[in-house]
């Protein structure tokens, strides 16, 4: 018994003469949440197509489960589901009727009992017997992964699932997902939404052109290079002046500028000498603060290391 559930090997896809997927390969394991990340043109939903059977494989190979997909397709299929764009119910049909449907489609038996537990497991209760044209966009969300649960998958793959959703909307949905990953259920996730990943994922894929950047925790994510430096906010009287200042005394400095105030990547020890040179160019610090680096503010520079 293996504790992967999904592996992707060197899996390609080309169009037009190109590879617009290249050698792509990590691993998903039992209970995890998994984030697919990557700026616009990272080819992830190219990816998630590939692995959900909607887009022909070039080269590679796609394991459910130690279940090859090409060899295996019907098994591995019914090990995963799937939300790939918004969910598509039928909107003069209640919520119910529309999980009856799916089920009736599904290639193992879901007995009445099985479709009450997905309905709590979404917390679908109060509005399951109303029209799905009354519900919000997160119920309808909510009733799309009921739907994709319903043949107890042990996958559940989710593309930008968050679209549309207002804050609270968004921290419900991920509380349905944390809960999922309790009964084993492993979950993809590709999102834009960086806040929202850095809260919800275990580890994260980052991609770009179609090519693996990296996969780490999001522990590791926020530790990632630079170990010995932290994030410092200086907010002085005039920016600009401020950014020469540290580009002249500390060329090998990282820094910009953020609103009213200058951001510089340092270690520690060297805030009072940045602070001093400052003062002694004659730019007044009206405060200094310090913040952990962001897997936004890590993304941004992993993907600009491979521009």
């Amino acid at each position: 018994m293996t504790d992967t559930v999904l592996e992707l090997k060197e899996l390609t896809k080309n169009l037009g003469g190109k590879n617009v997927v290249e050698d792509l390969s990590f691993s998903v394991k039992k209970g995890e949440i998994f984030g697919l990340l990557g700026p616009n043109g990272a080819e992830k939903t190219t990816t998630i197509r590939m692995i959900v059977g909607l887009m022909k494989i070039t080269k590679g190979n796609v394991f459910v489960n130690n279940m090859n997909m090409k060899d295996n397709f019907s098994e591995a299929m019914s090990e995963m589901g799937a939300i790939v764009e918004n969910p598509e119910m039928y909107k003069f049909l209640t919520g119910y009727q529309n999980l009856i449907h799916f089920a009736r489609m599904a290639k193992t038996k879901v007995t009445k009992e099985r479709i009450d537990d997905i309905v709590r497991i979404v917390d679908l209760q109060d509005a399951i017997n109303k029209k799905v044209k009354t519900y919000s966009l997160g119920m309808r969300q909510r009733l799309g992964v009921a739907q994709a649960l319903l043949h107890q998958p042990s996958l559940l793959i989710l593309d930008e699932p968050t679209n549309g959703l207002d804050p609270k909307g968004i921290q419900e949905f991920r509380h349905y997902l944390r809960n999922l990953t309790k009964d084993g259920i492993s979950v993809i996730v590709s999102s834009h939404l960086l806040s929202e990943m850095q809260l919800i994922c275990d580890r994260v894929a980052i991609l770009q052109h179609g090519e693996l950047i990296s996969v780490d925790t999001i522990e590791e994510v926020d530790g990632k290079g630079d170990t010995d430096n932290m994030l410092v906010q200086f907010d002085v009287e005039n920016p600009d002046e401020a950014l020469e200042v540290i580009q002249t005394f500390f060329p090998n400095f990282e820094c910009g500028i953020s609103g009213e105030s200058l951001e510089i990547s340092i270690p520690k020890e060297q805030i009072p000498s940045v602070n001093e040179k400052l003062s002694a160019s004659d730019i007044s610090v009206y405060g200094i603060h310090t913040r952990k680096k962001t897997l936004e503010d890590k993304f941004l520079e992993m993907t600009k290391e491979v521009e």
